[in-house]
């Protein structure tokens, strides 16, 4: 692999713009959430005992631990953290400088604070990957310097492995979960109206023919499963290759549902595939390497048997066809569970050999760079240096195979015991995690929602609308990558299944009795478009239907409504206010607080994270974020223009001095050049004057040679010798000044 120096500037830059997008996110949402009259109090899960400091960390590693020794409840520490972290993460995306190892293990430690209270899911890979970048990242604070390290590459592979990881195991447990939308290639079919929030892109691709989606069910099975191992292959095209596949993919997902910054977090680990040439080829730069021709014809065939043989096998295990009929490709899968298990059980251990035999060939090159370093100091700093992020590396690849060999029972049984135990040590800090996405597909039987309705006389019931999950049938599905609604998201899930296995639904039906405004921004930043927000509604209920997409019309056109919905039953009773089935829920799941309330903090700093909270009080969160991000990234990109067009003003003022020096050189030369031939000339012309003419001067000439001929004679032969010497060679000296000149 070529050198990564620009890939892994993309991949820290990448970094940063995440984090951004992820604190903001949480951010804007945590007083609804975790707030003292939020849905899930963050003080309620953070219980202060008479542990020590340390034995909280040890038992829940969170920074929210400090707040009270800063005079802050749970709720302004939670939001000062968040604070603290996009400041860092602006600061990081702004100035190259602040992408250091020291401010990545700031904003991985701030985030692991807010994941110990909000527990999600989807944060896990982002945990992992900031660690990574813990490693990846130079230590300029204390070298004072961004140069190349000799062990860049090994910790670079590091995210080859968790994209591996990652991929592999989504592809591997869509089928290993026995789904039969998965093994009969119809679950794109459920897919787009069924996920959590789709775009307006996904009602269109939902109209697609269905041979049209069994076959995007083939491409994500070869792209998750056979592409991931091209992820070390030795030939940079096949790299290259399954880089565009992958991105092609993320690209399709992010296009048709809004899964916050998952997908473009993917899409940054897919920067470990690439290396300065492919970078500076998308630059339009000049590219100086070259290959000996017999090598490329060997990449080329190499390369075109491992496409082809993919190619093949894809068209045999899902049995492709041509389909006159339907003017279309045929597919069915055409393998068993029995013969994928085998597959799993076969190729399980060899990808983890292929991973220790990938590592090893990175850890044996850059401990050879080490080597060739000139000077003793540095070569010796060097191998220090190499020593400790070779055994770093290598541990984070033996501790994940815990998490990877889960897709296998037999493989995870194999495993040594000390890996096991060491996987434990860490496992609160959320280094490695096991992954698999979409496992089962959900909605077959339509999509299941919960709507929630308000009244006040029990009698008419107005439906509360929420900004971005489907309610509403005739309002566009929307799109808000990279930000994470929370509460529409638990609300897919809640729908899943009954009110009793979401307890946190019964504490949102209690919180909107109450009117707490913290909770009704969840649901509408702007409070003026909730029916409620002049008065609480005095009785609340929530009923569960099934939706479905609204098909074309029979004539081509589009309908007016994106949604259709049928009743399913009532999923939470009518309670209001005192209600006995409410209050036994609320005694039932903990979620009333019989503490009394605690008085406000009135610390310069809780007054300074007040009135931040003002400022941004009302902007929809996804607003905020595509701001934050557009201005970030224009202000880079004119930040790289200008040191582009500075380096390009200084290498032609260098070119110009340059020129000039050497343009003096030349004239000086040419001067003594042409001083010489008038000097020359003179001298011929004298000569013939003293030959023609008379007088005293040809006397005395004369009697001079009279008195020594012969040695006179011998003595200007010699002269005239040397001077012809000299002229000639400045005017070797001469031509070549002319020819550097221009």
């Amino acid at each position: 692999m070529g050198e990564i120096i620009l890939p892994r500037r993309m991949f820290l830059w990448c970094m940063a713009v995440i984090y951004l997008t992820a604190f903001v996110s949480l951010y804007v949402q945590i007083p609804g959430l975790y707030g003292n009259e939020g849905l899930l109090p963050a003080r309620w899960q953070l219980r202060y005992s008479g542990k020590t400091l340390g034995e909280q960390l040890l038992s829940s590693p969170t920074l929210l631990w400090l707040g009270p020794r800063l005079g802050l409840d749970t709720h302004t520490a939670m939001e000062l953290l968040c604070l603290i972290g996009a400041a860092l993460s602006l600061a990081a995306t702004l100035l190259e400088a602040f992408r250091d190892s020291v401010v990545f293990f700031c904003l991985w430690a701030l985030y692991l604070s807010m994941y110990q209270v909000s527990l999600y899911q989807l944060d896990n890979l982002l945990l992992e990957t900031g660690f990574l970048c813990i490693l990846v990242a130079p230590l300029t604070i204390i070298r004072g310097s961004r140069g190349v390290r000799e062990h860049d590459r090994v910790t670079f592979w590091l995210l080859r492995w968790l994209l591996f990881r990652l991929m592999f195991a989504s592809g591997v447990v869509k089928l290993t979960s026995r789904c039969p939308t998965w093994w009969g290639l119809t679950a794109l079919t459920y897919h787009y109206e069924t996920q959590c929030i789709p775009t307006q892109l996904a009602w269109f691709a939902h109209q697609l023919p269905v041979w049209w989606q069994k076959l995007s069910v083939v491409g994500t099975f070869v792209i998750e499963i056979a592409a991931p191992f091209l992820f070390f292959s030795p030939l940079r095209r096949l790299r290259l290759g399954a880089f565009y596949l992958q991105v092609l993919l993320q690209v399709l997902i992010i296009l048709s549902g809004n899964y916050n910054f998952f997908n473009l977090l993917t899409i940054t680990l897919c920067v470990s595939l690439l290396d300065d040439e492919h970078v500076n080829f998308w630059l339009r730069k000049a590219d100086k390497t070259s290959n000996s021709r017999l090598w490329s014809w060997l990449s080329y065939l190499l390369e075109l048997a491992v496409w082809s043989l993919m190619i093949f096998g894809t068209i045999i295990c899902f049995d492709l066809q041509l389909d006159t009929t339907k003017k279309g490709i045929s597919s069915r899968t055409a393998f068993t569970y029995h013969q994928f298990n085998q597959f799993l059980k076969t190729v399980t251990i060899p990808s983890i050999w292929i991973g220790v035999l990938s590592l090893t060939w990175e850890m044996v090159t850059a401990m050879f760079r080490c080597a060739c370093v000139s000077g003793f100091l540095k070569r010796f700093c060097g191998t220090v240096q190499w020593t400790v992020f070779a055994a770093a590396s290598a541990a984070m690849f033996t501790i994940s195979l815990v998490p990877f060999s889960y897709i296998e029972y037999d493989s995870h049984a194999r495993l040594w015991p000390a890996v096991r135990k060491s996987y434990d040590l860490v496992d609160r800090y959320q280094l490695v995690n096991s992954y698999g996405l979409f496992r089962r597909m959900t909605g077959v039987g339509g999509r299941p929602e919960v709507v929630i309705e308000g009244s006040n006389d029990g009698v008419t019931w107005t439906e509360i609308e929420f900004m971005y999950k489907p309610g509403n049938m005739s309002a566009p599905p929307p799109v808000v990558t990279p930000h994470q609604p929370r509460l529409d998201w638990q609300m897919w899930f809640a729908a899943l299944g009954t009110h009793t296995q979401a307890p946190w639904f019964t504490s949102l039906m209690y919180r909107l009795l109450q009117g707490k405004r913290d909770v009704i921004e969840l649901i509408q930043t702007d409070v003026s478009k909730y029916p409620f927000h002049e008065q609480p509604p005095a009785y609340l209920r929530a009923h569960r239907y099934k939706y479905w997409f609204t098909e074309t019309m029979a004539d081509g056109s589009y309908p007016q409504r994106w949604w259709r919905r049928v009743y399913d039953e009532e999923f939470y009773p009518t309670v209001h206010l005192g209600n006995t089935v409410l209050e036994s829920m609320l005694n039932q799941f903990g979620l009333k607080d019989k503490s009394p309330p605690r008085r406000m903090s009135n610390t310069v700093v809780a007054q300074a994270v007040r009135w931040v909270r003002s400022q941004v009080r009302g902007v929809p969160t996804h607003m905020l974020i595509w701001t934050l991000v557009a201005c970030s990234t224009t202000f880079c990109l004119l930040q790289g223009l200008r040191n582009r067009n500075k380096g390009t003003l200084l290498t032609h003022k260098a070119a110009v001095t340059v020129n000039d020096h050497t343009g003096k050189e030349a004239d000086s030369s040419s001067d003594s050049f042409e001083k010489t031939d008038e000097q020359q000339a003179a001298e011929e012309e004298e000569e013939e004057g003293g030959g023609g003419g008379g007088g005293g001067e040809e006397d005395s000439e004369d009697e001079v040679e009279g008195a020594g001929g012969e040695e006179k004679d011998t003595v200007s032969d010699d002269a005239e010798g040397e001077e012809e010497d000299e002229i000639k060679v400045r005017k070797e000296k001469d031509e070549s000044c002319r020819k550097r000149k221009f």
